[in-house]
């Protein structure tokens, strides 16, 4: 049984991760650790835990008492945490932020449907994005077999819920203003397209695509729904098989024969994807979990690569039948 240690506990990427933890059958729980919040039950934060967990948020981290640590606070705090800490030899380490999808001081980028064998060598793993996964999952397999359009544009439209804004209200989380309404943010510029050029470099150097990244504020809670565009020369029936063949082995990539749509996603740890043909233009649409799929799901099934078990353990999860 490996411990676990969780910073950052308050925010949703730390609720959905004790979600899954507390039920899987190879880990145990030391801390979840939260200032502002030390001393408190878990579930005066994460509510949906009632009657699932005693843990009590901890002011305390001892380190030198886990096998694998989680980073779940904000964007930049992860750089600051080991210039203050000093970590333990054989600590394995998972980090939800930003601070190292760039593979800096030793990290391996998390992304197992392209980086499986070094996520299971990796001492120190940088969860990627939650655009950043889904647009990558969409965009792989043609990268990988040199088909991204030279000089050419890739349109992307995607939609994400409000949880991907965090747990701090802002103006534009309000429900009051979020709900029945859709909105454009960082049209061109998200900070997700440097870990998605990073990727796709790799696998198809010398690649010069532009890619031009339109995110949009969804009225709904949780979940990404994107739509890209460009132009492939291949028939319906080869790029179905290019994609099947490429997530043959990757148990929560699914390439669907139908049109999809987000309640097929939205609590799951599964990416799905349609492919359809029109003329000269492919358009791949992408649905997941931003939370799960996202972030902890996928934190979690980089965890289970870590520790050399199957990478579905503890998350069969089921959707909605409706």
């Amino acid at each position: 049984m490996k411990k676990i240690g969780i910073i950052g506990g308050a925010g949703y990427t730390a609720g959905e991760l004790l979600r899954l933890l507390i039920n899987h059958p190879e880990v145990s729980i030391q801390f979840v650790h939260s200032s502002s919040n030390a001393g408190k039950p878990v579930t005066d934060v994460h509510g949906g835990l009632l009657g699932e967990t005693d843990l009590v948020f901890s002011d305390s981290h001892p380190l030198s008492d886990i096998d694998i640590l989680f980073l779940c606070s904000a964007h930049g705090a992860s750089r600051k945490f080991w210039e203050e800490n000093e970590r333990p030899e054989g600590l394995k380490v998972i980090d939800l932020a930003q601070d190292f999808r760039d593979e800096s001081n030793g990290y391996v980028y998390g992304l197992p449907e392209i980086n499986l064998s070094n996520i299971a060598k990796a001492d120190s793993v940088a969860n990627p994005g939650c655009f950043a996964t889904c647009i990558q999952l969409s965009l792989l397999p043609l990268a990988a077999a040199g088909m991204l359009p030279e000089n050419g544009d890739i349109n992307i439209t995607a939609l994400t819920g409000s949880t991907g804004a965090g747990v701090k209200p802002s103006a534009t989380t309000h429900f009051s203003w979020r709900n029945d309404n859709i909105s454009v943010y960082k049209a061109f510029t998200h900070q997700h397209l440097k870990e998605i050029g990073m990727t796709l470099g790799k696998l198809q150097p010398g690649n010069s695509a532009r890619i031009n990244f339109i995110p949009m504020r969804g009225d709904f809670p949780r979940g990404i729904f994107a739509a890209v565009t460009l132009h492939c020369p291949l028939s319906q029936e080869e790029v179905t098989k290019l994609y099947k063949d490429f997530y043959k082995d990757a148990p929560f990539t699914i390439v669907s024969d139908s049109p999809i749509d987000l309640k097929q996603v939205v609590n799951t740890n599964k990416a799905v994807i349609h492919l359809l043909k029109h003329d000269d233009m492919l358009l791949i649409t992408c649905a997941e979990d931003n939370l799960l799929k996202g972030a902890s799901g996928q934190a979690v099934q980089n965890m289970n690569i870590i520790l050399g078990i199957d990478q579905t353990t503890g998350l069969r999860l089921k959707p909605s039948a409706f």
